[in-house]
């Protein structure tokens, strides 16, 4: 097991030190579901909730907070971002699905970018909806897939595998 990098030999907080390291492309996918009521969903689907577009605002969302990362994540680095796509899929009748694709080409690699981005996504979701549905859940908030940089490509295994 690698050790943590983000503590220095004392066991004080530090922000990693990339100075060293080369300029690659990154990327990384993530992944996060709500879950709610089927008639919750039919709402949203046939955009016929009074707050609006449910899905615009929570892909404005995902971008806003992909971008700003390192300001809520304390030892992330400002990263300069090339790409942020939020797409979303219905894979149950109670589900969105909600996938983040980040990319930058940079020192470092965007994991933290992507999961912040489906995680906000997910709660604007959550917020543009409670008013008709409080029992949503966010669940299965997951890196899905990265690659570029030293530690290689990684792509979760199917569920189950």
């Amino acid at each position: 097991m690698s050790t943590l990098s983000h503590f220095d030999e004392s066991g004080a907080a530090r922000m990693v030190d990339v100075g060293g390291k080369p300029v690659t492309d990154r990327e990384a996918r993530a992944s996060a579901v709500v879950r709610m009521r089927p008639e919750t969903l039919a709402l949203i689907r046939d955009r016929k909730l009074s707050k609006g577009d449910v899905m615009e605002v929570a892909r404005l969302a995902g971008i806003m907070a992909a971008k700003k990362t390192a300001d809520l994540i304390p030892l992330c680095h400002p990263l300069p971002l090339t790409s942020v796509k939020i797409d979303f899929s219905f894979p149950a009748e109670d589900a969105v699905r909600i996938e983040g694709t980040v990319r930058v080409s940079a020192r470092t690699g965007v994991e933290m970018e992507a999961l912040t981005a489906v995680s906000v996504a997910a709660l604007a979701v959550y917020d543009m909806c409670k008013a008709v549905d409080r029992g949503m859940a966010i669940e299965a908030v997951r890196l899905e897939e990265k690659a570029g940089g030293t530690s290689g490509h990684f792509v979760r295994p199917p569920d189950g595998a």
